[in-house]
């Protein structure tokens, strides 16, 4: 049912989505908020722990997630009754949370609130153990999933259904973010992959939650994703263009591969078992690596660790290299085991690091290197280059650093369609080859 009758004046439709955004926002932003910090102690704990228990804690929480997801969640079969609470469609990627979110986009009142809980413990298995995923994706799950709990009280609440799922959505993200346009902007983009209307009720919903998301977080105080703002402009029109081309075709290059990577892995039909033995022992040996190139810290969760290893130690260009493409192999390794977070902050992590491979070579600062990389890695990995221009715009700087940061997302959103496209006619050649044999 639609948020509003489409036959009431633009007016009423805009006053009820005002009223369903600030329900939703203001309950879905504070729950995804306390959700994000309990995710947050759990990712501390891990990181302070020992060499042994940085690699074995992550795939113990894999292996609790699967249990989760495909031992107590069930397949739903015709003619049988079954439990809405642990059901999943037969043809349904359980770990898969980002898809619930774009399927149902502009359609809410479909969405399936009711398997929120047991992904919920299948989320903090998986991120709060330390797994290389991110929570920009449960922050848009739990928030969705919030505000269509809320519409979904009766009849006379329906209306309000979709505007406070999606402004729950875009609340919890601002929320974790710490910016208020990135969370509206995201749920727009994310949306429109199932081509969901950018009506005026749907951007007044979006924007509020994303206002909410960040009055809340801003009042608290709260610091949950560590976003790097540049302090330092480039010199020259010539060194910021030459940023700008690096910058942007390495990380969007990396982050566009590790996406195409990362979107089979979740599709993968492996049986369980096998997906987790295969990405588990994938993620054991990248673990592994991770602490040997870099530290312990740099191998858990969606990469703040490594980012600060990055920072503190000012390690050779070819080390960061080989860090940015291992954390993409921690994120695709999870992914394909079966792990239940998302890929949004892992590619920020990934674009920073791999941007600052260049700031030696570049003479520029590696503040301006890791924002215009991570913005670069939103663009060409996620393909959301408008939140990536919000990101930009939201954590601010110089102006002229900025404009670096926006060239550098265009350039990435070049290459990452570039690599995407390739990829894909790679992967398909043994299909044309079959099925041209066959003819």
């Amino acid at each position: 049912m639609p948020s509003a009758d489409a036959s009431s004046p633009l007016p009423a439709r805009i006053a009820t989505a005002l009223l369903g955004a600030l329900l939703g926002g203001l309950v879905g932003g504070a729950l995804v908020l306390a959700a994000t910090a309990a995710l947050k102690v759990g990712m501390d704990f891990v990181a302070a722990e020992s060499t042994i228990e940085v690699i074995v804690l992550p795939l113990v929480g894999l292996v609790l997630a699967t249990l989760v997801l495909h031992g107590f969640g069930r397949t739903a079969t015709p003619g049988e009754r079954t439990s809405a609470w642990r059901t999943f469609p037969a043809d349904a990627v359980r770990a898969d949370i980002t898809a619930d979110v774009v399927d149902t986009a502009g359609a809410e009142e479909r969405f399936p609130w009711r398997l929120a809980p047991l992904r919920a413990v299948a989320i903090f298995a998986t991120v709060g153990f330390g797994a290389a995923m991110g929570t920009e994706a449960p922050a848009a799950y739990l928030g969705v999933a919030t505000g269509a709990w809320i519409g979904d009280r009766g009849q006379r609440w329906r209306r309000l259904l979709r505007p406070a799922a999606l402004a729950a959505g875009a609340a919890g993200v601002s929320a974790v973010m710490g910016v208020a346009a990135v969370g509206t902007v995201y749920m727009l983009e994310l949306g429109r992959r199932h081509r969901a209307p950018l009506s005026a009720e749907r951007i007044v919903a979006a924007a509020t939650g994303g206002l909410l998301g960040w009055a809340i977080n801003a009042i608290l105080g709260w610091s949950l994703i560590r976003l790097i703002v540049p302090e330092i402009p480039p010199e020259s029109v010539l060194q910021a263009v030459k940023t700008a081309l690096f910058i942007g075709a390495i990380s969007g290059g990396i982050t566009a591969f590790a996406g195409a990577l990362i979107y089979r892995a979740k599709k993968w039909r492996a049986s369980p078992p096998i997906r987790l033995a295969v990405g588990g022992l994938a993620m054991g040996i990248v673990a592994v690596l991770l602490v040997a190139v870099a530290e312990p810290m740099a191998a858990v969760g969606p990469g703040g660790g490594a980012i600060v290893w990055a920072e503190e130690v000012a390690p050779v260009p070819l080390a960061l290299l080989a860090v940015a493409l291992l954390r993409a192999a921690a994120t695709t390794a999870a992914a394909a085991a079966g792990g239940c977070g998302g890929i949004f902050v892992p590619f920020l992590a990934v674009g920073d690091i791999a941007g600052r491979v260049f700031a030696p070579g570049l003479d520029i600062g590696g503040d301006l290197a890791g924002a215009a990389g991570a913005a670069a890695g939103i663009a060409g990995g996620y393909r959301l280059p408008f939140t990536a221009i919000a990101m930009a715009l939201g954590i601010g700087g110089p102006r002229q650093a900025t404009l670096v940061c926006l060239a550098t997302i265009a350039m990435a959103s070049v290459v990452g369609a570039g690599v995407g496209t390739a990829f894909d006619k790679i992967t398909n050649l043994p299909y044309l080859w079959k099925r041209r044999s066959s003819t």
